[in-house]
């Protein structure tokens, strides 16, 4: 069920993450609590910068890729556009090794900008469990819940009272040896508004003392402006409608930026267009998902786009005084420090490659005039040997990646003019 809540701390390969993210939670909590500040809604606004913050470097990195595709896309696309159409072996290859050397001459990796968003995802997802389920991170809110739960399991037919309850709320409980463990019990409870603490009590009169003393505390720690709850689901009216429209404005918003950033797509790209709309539509569906999940989500979504808007601001006034080329010198010399602890030499390995091309076009021409099919019978081959090459007023280094890149697209100019 898309609104069920485990108050057990989340597990698998979320869990660890889960674990740090809710210790920070707790400890925010713990530490406003010396200054007497007992609110979850400011809690979560924090706890939301505090580990946005902490992906800085991998949205750095990031953003240090975009620039670099600003520059590495056209001669992509133009290598693409080369060989559009073609999908015999030697094409391929030949389109994947003039494609492999751009980016090698700029010292990329076509997943280096995958990378950081995969390994932000997790986190993102860690952070969505930890906030939606608070009690189970947050101790002393934790403990209100127990106190009321464990005063709960004391009494005859609480199963029956519970299980309907936890329909009402679509919470999936488990019954276990004739009872309901204590975090099945605290998962529903976290789930209630104002008017439910009401009704608990009216089916539990002999625990009403302990019910009222936890819920007002819990009910005070999540209050929000304009009399709202963070545990309560805003709804259309107002003042809860605004959080849902701040919820899509600010993602419009970050989207827009974000776009901005990026480098304009292929027009002939179907996707291109799908993308664009997607910019659209996602914000709207945070906008209405936010409508009917906790406004706790939905601050943790404001303010996880408002620290992202300020961060790309940021971010892009340190990314306008990066230079390209010291970036593009940077990212080789690491390639390069990456294949010498491989053991792989990084100045042979382009080389290699382009004698591994060159070999087997002449092969394939070789074999192609034995059997009559080709129009190249009297071929003169080349002899490429590496040098000093030139192109317009740009000079390459003998053995380098600029070289041996530039060698591949000679080669494939020269088999073009033919």
């Amino acid at each position: 069920d898309l609104f069920t809540i485990f108050l057990t701390q989340a597990g698998g390969f979320l869990g660890p993450i889960a674990s740090v993210l809710g210790w920070i939670l707790n400890a925010i909590y713990e530490f406003l609590n010396l200054f007497s500040i007992h609110n979850v809604g400011i809690v979560i606004i924090l706890f939301t910068f505090i580990s946005r913050g902490i992906m800085i470097p991998l949205t750095i990195k990031q953003q240090k890729f975009t620039k670099l595709s600003a520059v590495m896309n056209p001669e992509i696309v133009k290598i693409q556009s080369k060989y559009k159409g073609k999908k015999d072996q030697v094409s391929m290859r030949n389109q994947q090794l003039e494609t492999q050397a751009v980016y090698e001459k700029y010292g990329a990796s076509p997943t280096a900008g995958c990378l950081p968003l995969l390994i932000q995802l997790p986190i993102m997802f860690a952070l969505w469990k930890v906030v939606s389920n608070i009690p189970a991170y947050v101790n002393d809110i934790g403990v209100m819940y127990s106190n009321i739960a464990d005063a709960i399991m004391g009494t005859n037919g609480y199963i029956d009272i519970i299980s309907e309850f936890a329909s009402a709320k679509k919470i999936t409980i488990a019954i276990t040896d004739g009872s309901i463990p204590i975090n099945n019990i605290i998962d529903v409870l976290a789930k209630f508004s104002k008017s439910d603490w009401g009704d608990l009590i009216s089916k539990f009169p002999d625990i009403s003392q302990v019910i009222t003393t936890n819920s007002d505390k819990i009910i005070h720690v999540n209050r929000f402006i304009g009399g709202l709850s963070v545990i309560d689901a805003p709804g259309i009216k107002f003042p809860g409608i605004i959080i849902p429209i701040l919820a899509a404005g600010l993602q419009f918003l970050q989207t827009k930026q974000m776009s901005a950033n990026t480098p304009a797509p292929d027009k002939d790209n179907p996707m291109a267009s799908s993308m664009k709309s997607m910019n659209f539509i996602f914000p709207i569906m945070s906008g209405v998902f936010c409508i009917t999940f906790q406004i706790g989500v939905g601050l943790y979504w404001i303010a996880g786009s408002l620290f992202a808007i300020l961060q790309q601001t940021i971010i892009n006034k340190y990314m306008d005084k990066v230079d390209v080329e010291v970036l593009i010198e940077k990212n080789v010399m690491k390639a390069s420090k990456r294949k010498k602890r491989a053991g792989i030499n990084p100045n042979a390995t382009m080389e290699e490659l382009a004698k591994k091309q060159t070999k087997s076009i002449e092969n394939n021409i070789i074999e192609n005039n034995e059997k009559g099919t080709s129009s190249y019978a009297n071929t003169v081959k080349k002899n490429y040997e590496p040098s000093n090459y030139k192109k317009s007023d740009v000079s390459y280094k003998s053995g380098s990646i600029s070289a041996n890149a530039n060698l591949l697209n000679n080669r494939n100019n020269d088999k073009g003019d033919k």
